[in-house]
Parts: structure tokens; sequence; C-alpha cells
């Protein structure tokens, strides 16, 4: 009867850790996006941007600057939230009337791929580029681009 016990449970745990797990990893993935989204301070400079662009130069910046922060502060928030419920239901991404679904950068920068060998596929060519340092506030260093 023990062995039966002993049974059952390994093979619930492992119905439980290989099926369906999309949904909580995707919140997760997201969860951790969003809550070092800060440190890249992409939110900040894209303020800084549209703020400058869409009003006057001079104090669009220090609106922009302060939006940005606001930003990233609720993009944080809601990184911690799903961190802490990635298991439980809902999925989906949740406040995107306040706050989009991937973290946002300015309209200036497209994030490509890091490089690395990893990703370099004509490493032996010499053909290969990426961008260098993306954690780095003002991430304009790249290779190739």
């Amino acid at each position: 009867m023990r062995n039966v016990k002993n049974l059952l449970a390994v093979v619930a745990l492992t119905a439980l850790f290989t099926a369906g797990c999309t949904g909580p990893e995707t919140k997760m993935g997201r969860g951790v996006s969003n809550t070092l989204a800060i440190v890249n301070m992409g939110e900040i400079e894209r303020g800084v941007e549209q703020g400058a662009v869409m009003s006057d130069p001079g104090p669009g910046y220090a609106t922009g600057a302060i939006h940005g922060f606001n930003q990233s502060i609720k993009r944080l928030g809601l990184g911690v939230y799903e961190i802490v419920t990635f298991p439980i239901p809902p999925y989906h991404p949740i406040l995107t009337k306040y706050v989009p679904p991937a973290p946002q950068f300015p309209d200036s920068y497209h994030p490509g791929l890091i490089d690395n060998p990893v990703f370099q596929t004509d490493t032996y060519y010499g053909f290969s580029g990426g961008d260098v340092f993306p954690m780095v506030p003002g991430r304009r260093f790249a290779v190739f681009r």
C-alpha cells in the first residue's frame, strides 16, 4: 500500500510539472521583465523623448522624465505582482490600459540581439554583430548597425 501511495505521488507530481505550464511560465517571465525594466531606464528615456518631441523642449524634458519614472514605478509594481501571483490565474496581461504588456523603449531605439557568440552565426566569417551592453542606460552601443 505504501508503494502505491508513493507511485501515485510521483505520477501526480510528474503530471503537475509537465502539463500545461505555459501560462504560469509566461506570467513569470513577463513579471521578471517588468520588474527589471526599471534598471534599463527605457520608460524614462521614452518619456524624455516623447516630452521633448510632443511639447516644448524646455519643460518637456522634465515632464517627460517624471512621466517615464512614474511608468517605471507602475511597471515595477505590476512585475512584482505578477511574480508573486504567477501560479494563480489569470495568465494574460492585466492593466494594459495603464501599462503596456512589454517594456517600452524610445522610438529612436529598438533593441536587437546581443553581440554574443550564442547569437552570432557568421563568427568565422567576421560578419556578425549586435548590441553591446544593452543593460547600460543609454545603450547605443552596437556592432554593425
